[in-house]
């Protein structure tokens, strides 16, 4: 062996060794936020939306994890259901699924809503990625029956696939009348303002936080 070859691999094998000596991190689990105008940030900068603010959230308590935006202004689960498949790309390992406002909204057969949330469910499964469910409590407006069958459905369809489950995206808010809580949104009522979100966040990520560690 020539002393250029033997100063080459002498050169090579102290790169392994320096390699090895610093092993890789590994890169931070991807989650996608994946709804409508409440994950999207409707009406809000873009720092003060629900995804930028949980991963600062998210950062102060410790827990790693890069949080995709996939919230789609006025979305339904018909929506939903026609870009999961591709909005699940390889990386992504967890999904926070928040839709079905947009139903209730337009008073959506909720048998209609029920398969959506089924189909994005399995696709989901079948790409293993884990899930944080975040449910709904529909008003009212379209009777007791259509209510309860749709408010039937998140706890229901979290049940048969094993997912996590949140009851509402709104629970942090800790108020049930929407007439108790105009500080905390926007002046159309639907959106949450900054604050609002704030709270949403503070209610959601302990959620978010066990959705990670499925992933470790």
């Amino acid at each position: 062996m020539s002393y250029g070859a033997g100063r080459l691999r002498g050169k090579v094998l102290a790169s392994l060794l320096l390699i090895s000596a610093h092993p890789v991190l590994a890169a931070p689990p991807a989650l996608i936020a994946f709804g409508d105008s409440l994950t999207q940030g409707y009406g809000l900068i873009e720092q003060d939306g629900f995804v930028p603010q949980l991963r600062a959230w998210l950062a102060d308590h410790g827990a790693e994890a890069r949080v995709i935006n996939a919230g789609v202004s006025g979305d339904t689960t018909t929506g939903g259901l026609a870009r999961i498949d591709w909005s699940l790309t390889a990386d992504v390992q967890g999904m926070i699924l928040a839709l079905g406002g947009n139903d209730v909204l337009r008073g959506t057969d909720p048998a209609v809503t029920r398969a959506n949330i089924r189909g994005i469910l399995q696709v989901a499964q079948d790409k293993g990625v884990e899930v944080l469910l975040v449910g709904l409590r529909a008003p009212g407006n379209f009777g007791p029956d259509y209510q309860r069958e749709i408010n039937a459905i998140w706890p229901e369809l979290s049940a048969e696939f094993g997912t996590l489950y949140a009851e509402s995206f709104f629970e942090g808010l800790g108020e049930t009348d929407p007439a108790m809580l105009g500080d905390l949104f926007q002046p159309d009522g639907l959106h949450p303002n900054a604050d609002g979100v704030r709270l949403i966040v503070e209610g959601l990520g302990p959620k978010v936080i066990e959705l990670i560690e499925r992933l470790d």
